[in-house]
């Protein structure tokens, strides 16, 4: 059974049909060309370098490509490589289907789907439901199955809907905690805060951002939608659809993220916290599911380059334990 490229460790041996997700060219210090393939399957993604790369290795080997590799897990500060010995594109014997080799959200898109469709029927504001409702319906199906990131957090199909989900999650826990909070504008804001991403990114395998993408961002883009869907359902004039573009506009929180105001109402505030607390969680659990009990991570460059601890004990041993002792 194959075990995941995730889940090996340094010194292992991997004989796999992998996805090629990213590649780039370099020259090494003797001068001889070299490529840097990230390579993935479900379970998530490692780096790779093919030396003494030819022309024919350039057109072989691009993004999309499934290839069948062999070779030995390696570290190179902090992060595990792998170290090809033997590269080939898959070919149509082989069999291979590439939706296989592809990280997806552990919600199928029908279950996806149903979660934010109950959430949008608790949307009561006519104006936030149907500027939501609206802007959902326009990118349905892209929703559904992009990433939330060409890397980072949530890299994989169906990853933004499933961001959202979990901070809808989150969001519907708060409220009940405090329900002063306007839940209409903090689901909607939560369901559009980064559709604008269906147009940032190219598409739901090897991702990479557009050239829209590149010059805007998906938050310029996002302002610019919903202040078109709202002419077109003749809602511009609203107040809602300004705290909609705000929450938008504000939930990187700083302008070196890519935000140029801060949340300046308390649900663009609590938007931003949760968005944070997700990414930064899938971050985490992604790092620290790859690591020995009892060992540091790799070095996470989306926590500050941070290397996370993993407890050597068993959650539900340690419960377990604790029971015993009482008793």
């Amino acid at each position: 059974m194959v075990k995941g490229i995730a889940f090996y460790k340094e010194g292992e041996h991997v004989h796999e049909y992998l996805l090629i997700k990213s590649v780039s060219k370099g020259l090494a210090s003797n001068g001889k060309p070299f490529l840097t393939i990230m390579l993935q399957d479900k379970t998530g993604d490692i780096e790779s370098k093919l030396w003494g790369s030819t022309n024919e290795d350039e057109n072989n080997y691009v993004p999309g490509v499934v290839v069948l590799v062999e070779g030995d897990i390696t570290t190179f500060r902090g992060r595990n490589q792998f170290k090809i010995r033997t590269i080939r594109p898959a070919s149509e014997e082989d069999a291979i289907n590439k939706a296989d080799l592809v990280m997806a959200a552990p919600l199928s898109i029908d279950e996806l789907n149903e979660k934010i469709t109950q959430y949008l029927f608790e949307i009561k504001n006519p104006v936030i439901q149907r500027l939501t409702r609206a802007l959902l319906k326009k990118h349905h199906k892209d929703f559904f199955e992009y990433p939330a990131a060409v890397s980072i957090h949530h890299n994989f199909l169906s990853g933004l809907a499933y961001h959202v989900c979990c901070m809808l999650d989150m969001a519907k826990a708060v409220v009940n905690m405090y329900p002063e909070i306007n839940k209409d504008l903090l689901y909607a804001g939560i369901i559009i805060h980064d559709m604008g991403k269906l147009v940032e990114l190219s598409g739901v395998t090897a991702t990479s951002y557009t050239l829209t993408g590149n010059l805007l961002g998906h938050i310029s883009i996002m302002i610019d939608n919903i202040g078109k869907t709202a002419d077109e359902l003749g809602i511009s004039d609203r107040e809602e659809v300004l705290l909609l573009q705000h929450m938008v506009l504000s939930h990187h929180e700083n302008p070196e993220w890519g935000s140029p105001k801060p949340p300046l109402f308390k649900e663009a505030e609590i938007l931003h916290i949760l968005d944070d607390m997700d990414a930064k969680i899938n971050v985490m659990t992604r790092a620290v599911r790859k690591t020995r009990p009892g060992e540091f991570s790799e070095r996470i460059f989306a926590m500050n380059n941070r290397s996370l601890y993993r407890p050597s004990f068993d959650s539900s041993e340690a419960e377990s334990g604790i029971n015993q002792n009482e008793d």
